[in-house]
């Protein structure tokens, strides 16, 4: 087995032994010691020692109740520090001789290889200027971190940079690891656990942090190497207008079962993002008119910047004067409802159009070097974020709108549209959109819920355009719901096109996608509408909880090809909006694998995609990071387009057909049809614990009910911290078994080696797999579930066997990622930490669910800080 880098290894070593310092001085010896009984009979348990499980055992039984928080609070902080360690290890600066990480060179080799593929240089050039990849921040509750101490997290990264350099001096040295001391005692002085939910704004501005502290610095950089290569291997340079990679967001417009998110709280989040734009601007702004005190300019500058013996700087102090006045108004406008006075920018245009007058009068005066500098960077940066920082979708469920219209229908007279079939609806529907008078009286006094979705739609009309992004309905089943979102926006006075977006999530809905899509294409008067391309959201959460992974998979494979041939017939561009989460099990895993792995023709040049909960942290919170990530979607989506992955044989598709009626019979036939499930899970699991987290604004269930009313993500997380991680591999096991014994195990080492849909799909399983560990969720049937139940837990870890057996016969191994044993060794090191958690948590669980009251009690903390900490220890959640 391969080892650990040794400077990987030496940090984790000196983080550990810095929080063992903080833990000795606050709890003393001889509960240090006590750590690392545990610690070391939880490495000798993993490597089969009966001594080792027994010294581990009788720790834990032996801590006392005052002692369960502090010890689970280092077990969960030591795992923290070694992903903070990981985190760097990816980024430290790289010794003579070494190479550097694939991600920094991907794009260049890429772009060889499509030279070596027949591809002209201008071609090359065109589409990369060209890519419009669009990443979507959402807040969904995964993370489990508070912002405070993620900041601390990053302060102490910053420090093993400082510490990578080689020529340190031993009272440098010293300094550093001093600093380290310090902040590790401020995190252990901290609390894990947030008090009370954030509040979607409070969601909005973490996710404005995360544009400030990391992207903001991160895409120039992109950008720059970006052009680097391409002149490298074109000769021709990045266009200064272009926008490769753009974000969006979910942060106060995602209302789809969650109350809290409502008119209000949009507008505001809008405000919110205008008066932070606008300060990181005038950042930007400050810095340049510093710099470009020069007076050399061209006859065009000088018209616009009057005379001046700096004209630079006279031309940017005006930008920065609007700038000022913008973000003052926008904060002030958040208290209340404030016109906006005239100097208020309002169009992209308006920022960059001076930003790029310097530019070119630089260049045209030979002074090109100075302007590909810091004033380049925030042209960048005007491209893609603009005035408004990220765009903001809304989302709302159709039942919603369909509601809504009911009403008003019931209302006028008409009928109750929510009784109509889909061709009332339709005839309906288009026959308002294309009526000029209102549809509303004003003396129409709606219910909340329906004034809520006006309100809401108010807001969008009102709104600027490059504000906001796209109008998602998720649970869409027909062309009806699209086109009654457009009505209640022209309702709300829409002057302007948004995209309206359908979000097919369950199994049915995937597979009507395409005549949905076909039957809007198709009606009077709805390509007039259209606002650019057809976008349309595949939803993987849903669908993998609706049907399983296998089934999902498949659905979403075969709709994205019938909506390539349905927009392509149209001669409609087609936007494909991935909702992936962070687990396997909703659709998550390596996204530059995952992009290449699509259908051919569905990425041409444009990709959009959602980063969720603790993914945006880990991908995109430290800029260094968040270069490598940003690198990996511009290589992917350009490959994807121009070299395109194969066609499936068909006899692949037989084979994925009856793979996936297998895996949807198989995880249906236990999820949906076993009467003990529902009831097993809330036992052997901490779902109902996990409501008790306050990890995001939403609530954790649509309605009341069973698994069908649980979100997708707390159904994840949970099978997670019992390490069965049931959603992800459920039903593979009788599809793989069913496959192999039909004889088609040739067909399925073929389709891993020459079909990327189905290599990634097996690799994505194979990793999940591997974290997946029987002994572990065995431990807590034995603690948690009752003996009636106890049967059923023993039929889904021999599923679970079933399944890692099935993978290793067609990947042809011994053991899980034996073709990755650095990637194994990293889950060694994690298990000596993650299991006295997991016995620690079952424990917990136990004690919990016997207390009348645990909310707030010490135990109910010790719990939460154990569900923290696998969720670090695992590096995901949902």
């Amino acid at each position: 087995m391969a080892k650990i880098d040794a400077r990987l290894r030496e940090n984790v070593h000196l983080l550990g032994e810095l929080l063992g310092n903080t833990i000795r001085e606050q709890h003393g010896e001889a509960f240090f010691d006590k750590i690392e009984r545990i610690r070391k009979g939880a490495k000798g348990a993993r490597r089969g020692s009966a001594d080792g499980a027994r010294l581990l055992q009788e720790t834990l039984d032996g801590l006392a109740d005052d002692e369960l928080l502090p010890m689970t609070r280092a077990f969960n902080q030591f795992l923290n520090l070694a992903n903070i360690a990981e985190q760097h290890h990816r980024v430290r600066r790289r010794r003579p001789g070494e190479l550097a990480p694939f991600e920094s060179g991907v794009l260049g080799g890429l772009l060889e290889r499509l030279k070596a593929e027949g591809f002209g240089q201008d071609s090359i050039a065109r589409q990369v200027g060209r890519l419009d990849i669009e990443l979507v921040l959402t807040a969904h509750p995964t993370e489990v971190s508070r912002r405070t101490l993620i900041q601390k997290y990053d302060a102490i990264a910053e420090q093993l940079a400082a510490r990578d350099h080689t020529d340190l001096s031993a009272t440098e040295q010293a300094e550093i690891e001093l600093r380290l001391q310090r902040l590790i005692a401020e995190v252990w002085h901290t609390e894990e656990i947030r008090r009370s939910r954030p509040t979607p704004v409070e969601e909005a501005r973490w996710g404005f942090a995360v544009i400030e502290n990391s992207l903001w610095q991160a895409l120039p950089n992109v950008l720059r190497h970006t052009d680097l290569a391409l002149r490298r291997s074109t000769g021709l340079h990045l266009p200064l207008d272009a926008a490769p990679i753009r974000f969006a967001s979910w942060m106060g417009g995602d209302r789809d079962g969650n109350p809290n998110v409502t008119a209000a709280v949009t507008r505001e989040v809008l405000l919110l993002a205008r008066g932070v734009a606008a300060d990181l601007f005038l950042r930007d702004l400050d810095g340049l008119i510093a710099a470009l005190s020069m007076q050399a300019a061209t006859d065009e500058l000088i018209a616009q910047s009057g005379a001046s013996a700096e004209p630079y700087r006279a031309l940017l102090k005006r930008l920065r004067d609007r700038l000022q006045i913008t973000r003052d108004w926008a904060r002030q406008a958040v208290r209340q409802d404030l016109p906006a006075p005239s100097d208020v920018l309002e169009h992209n245009r308006e920022l960059r159009e001076p930003l790029e007058l310097c530019y070119r009068s630089l260049h045209a005066c030979g002074m090109g070097v100075i302007a590909d500098g810091a004033l380049l960077d925030t042209l960048r940066r005007a491209a893609a974020f603009g005035l408004f920082l990220a765009r903001l979708d809304i989302r709302q469920d159709s039942t919603r709108h369909a509601s809504a219209l009911a009403e008003i229908t019931d209302y006028l007279g008409l009928g109750h549209y929510d009784q109509w079939d889909e061709p009332q609806r339709l005839d309906f529907l288009q026959r308002e959109l294309n009526n000029r008078r209102p549809l509303l009286p004003p003396d129409f006094q709606p219910s909340a819920e329906t004034a809520e979705v006006l309100a809401t739609c108010r807001v969008a009309a009102r709104a600027p355009g490059a504000a906001l992004g796209s109008y998602v309905i998720s649970m869409a089943r027909g062309a009806s719901d699209v086109l009654a979102v457009q009505l209640l926006l022209k309702e709300a006075g829409l002057q302007r096109p948004m995209r309206v977006v359908p979000l097919f999530e369950t199994l049915d809905d995937l597979n009507n996608a395409g005549p949905t899509i076909e039957c809007l294409l198709e009606l009077p008067g709805y390509r007039q509408r259209l606002y650019g391309p057809q976008e349309v959201m595949i939803g993987y959460s849903d669908s993998a909880k609706d049907a399983g992974t296998t089934a999902a998979a498949w659905a979403q494979y075969r709709a994205q090809e019938r909506l390539v041939e349905i927009c392509r017939a149209h001669e409609v561009e087609l936007l494909l909006f991935h909702g992936r989460g962070g687990t396997v099990g909703r659709g998550g895993g390596p996204a530059h694998a995952a992009i290449l792995s699509q259908p051919p023709g569905s990425v041409a040049g444009r990709f959009r995609t959602t980063e969720q909960g603790e993914m945006i942290r880990f991908k995109f919170g430290l800029p260094d990071i968040a270069e490598q990530n940003l690198n990996l979607y511009l290589a992917a989506v350009l490959e994807a387009t121009l070299l395109p992955p194969p066609m499936p044989e068909p006899d692949w598709r037989e084979t994925m057909d009856r793979l996936a009626a297998d895996g949807v019979k198989a995880y249906r036939g236990v999820v949906r049809d076993h009467p003990q499930f529902v009831e097993y899970f809330r036992q052997a699991t901490p779902e109902q614990e996990l409501g008790r987290l306050p990890l995001g604004s939403r609530p954790a269930k649509r309605r009341e009910g069973g698994v069908e009313s649980l979100r997708a993500i707390p159904w994840i997380f949970a099978w997670t911290q019992t390490r069965l991680m049931l959603p992800a591999w459920l039903g593979w096991e009788l599809a793989l078994q069913q496959a192999l014994a039909r004889g088609e195990g040739d067909r399925l080492q073929v389709m891993r080696e020459r079909w990327p849909f189905f290599m990634t799909r097996i690799d994505m399983l194979e990793m999940v797999l591997a974290k997946a560990d029987a002994d572990i969720a065995r431990r807590y049937d034995e603690r948690l579930v009752s003996q009636p139940l106890q049967p059923l837990g023993v039929d889904l870890r021999d599923r679970l066997s079933q399944a890692v057996e099935a993978v290793l016969g067609l990947t042809g191994q011994s053991q899980l990622l034996a073709h990755s044993p650095d990637t194994l060794e990293a889950f060694s090191l994690r298990n000596t930490y993650l299991d006295p958690l997991h016995l620690m948590q079952t424990e917990l669980l136990a004690r919990s669910r016997q207390q009348q009251d645990p909310a707030e009690s010490p135990l109910e903390q010790a719990l939460l800080v154990s569900v923290a900490g696998i969720a670090a220890g695992l590096r995901n959640t949902g």
